[in-house]
Order: C-alpha cells, then sequence, then structure tokens
C-alpha cells in the first residue's frame, strides 16, 4: 500500500489526535526503518524510546514466538509462569520489592499514585509533588501530575493533589511540603521536558527529605529505564534507591506494558480488590520483556550504550564549535538533548527526515536524540553527518 492509500485511510477512520509527517513505515531492523516507498532512514527515536534496543530484536522475537505457540492471554486471577520469572528478573536487576504490570507508562504511574495515596488514607496524607516540566502521561490524572499547563488545556476541571515545583531545586521541594503530603514523583531525566538530568545532590537530598517526612520517593523511568541511560535504571547513578519506580517503553521490546516496581516496605499496601489491569503482564508481553533482558545480559549493550555515548559526545561537541547555533548538549547515556539557540528547531528536524535521520524536536528549541542502545560507530558517523549538513544548509555556515 502505498503512502495516499495510507493516509486515506486515516482521514476516514483514525482519529486526528497527532501531528503527523508524511511518512509510513513498513519494516525495521536494529537502527534501521523502511517507508512504503523503500527508502531508508536511520532511526534515532525509535518510537519515544520504545525499541530501545533497536526494532526486531532477535531475542524478543524468540521468546514471543515460543510463547505464541503455548497461550497467549492468562487472566490475572490465575497463575502466569512468565510474569512471575520476569518480575524476577526486575527485582534482581534492582531491588527487595514485588511488579505490578499494566500496557503503560501512564498506566504504571497511575498505579504508583494510587499506592501512595492508600498509604496515606488513614492519615489523611494523599497530596503528590511533581516537577514543573515533567510528562507523566495522558490519563486525567496523569496530566494533572505533569507539570505542563499545554497538555492540561481543555480538560479542566483536574483531579486535585498534584503540587508542581521547579525542578533541581530542592528548598521549592521542602517549602511545597504540607501535612497532605504523601510523595515526591519524579523523572530521574526529564524527557519531553527538554532532556533535563537532575543532579546527584538534589536526588540524595530528594530521599533524604523522604525518610525524614516519611513520604514515598516515586521515580518515572519509563523513558529512561532498561539502558536508555547507561544503566539498567536511571536511578543506579545516583546510588539512592526509590520506594516505588516505574517503567514501560523500552521494557517489552515493542510490545505495549507498564511495570510498577514497589520496595519491600510498600508491596503490601495494594491488597486484591484495590487495584487490577485485564491484559498487564500477559505472557506474550512477558515473553518479549524477557527477550529484552536475554538481550542486555547477552548483546553487551549497556556496555555499548556507554560507549557510544562518550562517541557521540565528543561527535556533537566537535559539531557545537562549528556551529554556535547549539546552545547546550545535555546528555546522560543515550539520552541525548541539543538546546538551540533559536525560537524554534522544528525545521532542523523536519530537513533531518528528509535527508534520513528521524529524531525529535521538544520544547520549540531541544533537539531529542536518542538511537537504540544497539547502535554503531558507524550510524552515529552518518548522524553527525547529516544533522551537520542540516545545520550548515540552515545556518550558512
Amino acid at each position: 500500500m502505498n503512502l495516499k492509500k495510507v493516509k486515506s485511510l486515516y482521514d476516514h477512520y483514525v482519529l486526528n489526535t497527532y501531528t503527523r509527517v508524511d511518512l509510513c513505515l513498513v519494516k525495521g531492523k536494529d537502527t534501521v526503518v523502511e517507508d512504503t516507498s523503500g527508502k531508508k532512514y536511520l532511526d534515532f527515536f525509535p518510537g519515544w524510546a520504545v525499541s530501545g534496543l533497536g526494532h526486531r530484536n532477535s531475542h524478543v522475537i524468540k521468546r514471543v514466538n515460543d510463547q505464541l505457540k503455548k497461550i497467549i492471554h492468562v487472566s490475572n486471577n490465575y497463575y502466569n509462569e512468565l510474569q512471575g520469572e520476569l518480575s524476577k528478573v526486575i527485582i534482581r536487576n534492582s531491588f527487595p520489592g514485588k511488579v505490578f504490570y499494566s500496557n503503560s507508562g501512564a498506566e504504571a504511574n497511575e498505579a504508583a499514585v494510587k499506592l501512595a495515596r492508600k498509604f496515606g488514607h488513614d492519615s489523611g496524607r494523599y497530596e503528590v509533588i511533581t516537577m514543573e516540566k515533567s510528562f507523566h502521561g495522558r490519563t486525567i490524572a496523569m496530566i494533572a501530575a505533569t507539570g505542563q499547563d499545554k497538555v492540561k488545556k481543555g480538560f479542566e476541571p483536574l483531579p486535585d493533589g498534584f503540587k508542581h515545583v521547579p525542578f533541581n531545586n530542592i528548598s521549592a521541594v521542602e517549602n511545597a511540603i504540607s501535612d497532605t503530603t504523601i510523595a515526591i514523583m519524579l523523572e530521574p531525566v526529564q524527557g519531553e521536558g527538554g532532556i533535563n538530568i537532575a543532579d546527584k545532590e538534589y536526588i540524595r537530598a530528594l530521599r533524604r527529605i523522604c525518610d525524614e517526612k516519611k513520604l514515598l520517593l516515586i521515580f518515572d523511568e519509563v523513558q529512561t529505564g532498561i539502558g536508555r541511560t547507561g544503566e539498567v535504571f536511571a536511578f543506579k547513578h545516583y546510588d539512592v534507591q526509590p520506594d516505588v519506580f516505574t517503567l514501560a517503553k523500552s521494557l517489552g521490546g515493542g510490545f505495549p506494558v507498564g511495570a510498577t516496581v514497589v520496595s519491600e516496605k510498600y508491596a503490601g499496601v495494594l491488597t486484591p480488590g484495590t487495584h487490577a489491569s485485564t491484559f498487564g503482564g500477559s505472557p506474550i508481553v512477558a515473553a518479549a520483556a524477557l527477550g529484552v533482558f536475554d538481550a542486555m545480559e547477552k548483546g553487551g549493550l549497556l556496555k555499548n550504550a556507554n560507549r557510544m555515548s562518550s562517541y557521540m559526545k565528543k561527535a556533537l561537541l566537535e559539531l557545537k564549535g562549528k556551529y554556535p547555533v547549539i546552545k547546550k548538549i545535555k546528555i546522560l547515556g543515550l539520552m541525548i538533548g541539543l538546546e538551540m539557540d533559536m525560537e524554534d528547531a522544528g525545521e532542523i528536524y523536519t530537513q533531518c527526515l528528509l535527508k534520513g535521520l528521524l529524531i525529535n524536536c521538544t520544547q520549540k528549541n531541544i533537539l531529542r536524540i536518542m538511537p537504540p542502545i544497539c547502535v554503531t560507530k558507524k550510524e552515529v558517523d552518518v548522524a553527525i553527518r547529516i544533522l551537520g549538513s542540516v545545520l550548515s544548509s540552515l545556518t550558512g555556515r
């Protein structure tokens, strides 16, 4: 089917809730995708990190194919051996606790907030402090939790119980805490907010405050989890353990999944009947996620992510020296933001796409670059060459 026919189907039958470009992807392998015309692209923004290990990872495919021959769905009223196996792997890579499964990052964050409220209910505590420029999902509660007005417009009145403070500002957090506060929730690296990286001192201070005030510390690792920052989970950069953290995106290797990981101390808060998810942790999704961990452990992907992070940082610094329009480079692992000295960097995104490089533009002036963690030096070189040629044509340098 050609692009014109695909667009016609969308025009007639699909709700117009996204700003789409004229591109229909039909094939993908590792870092390369292909459109309906056969044109290939380097995908350095693979589905908001959903394909964080690359497209069609062989370990994921093997696990899913094996499971398809057995059973596709099991009700959560019964036991599902793969869900138990996956939980063991997640806990082994994080800290002692238990896992609840859902279908998306928004749902994983909803579960975390519900757990916090349930824990604080008897003492009258329910409020969650979140950060300005945060992004926690598109459900009604999660747009209320998100610290960006643009996602809230038109959906008022929103649920109360959320308070937003500036990111990386510990005094603002301290001043916001009240008798009704039960938790502090944040992304260790804000993604949609512009690749804003939490300071180590800030995270450690949050842990101290939560301990002193008996608050839950919740990390939204929907985008930072599963190797994106060079660690399996971003909280490992800070030598701090959250009470709860959430996962989605890369965890499923392309399949829809959400996970809320709860430390032992709070693992008994949600009891039968207090929370549920019909499709959460299904055998197929659990198989895919186990394939993701297979790939991480057997493919040396964390080491590669760190090597390629250093390689990209060096290349981007050279690019910045040549093109001062790059104002700032923000990078942790392969989560990269280029702050551009321009009001709108959307044209850079568009020109890169036309030249065969898929990236993202957020907050109008931040180029967001998140290649699969299987990326190679050769592919980085191609991406830098394309970005450089676009900057050259737009700046005349």
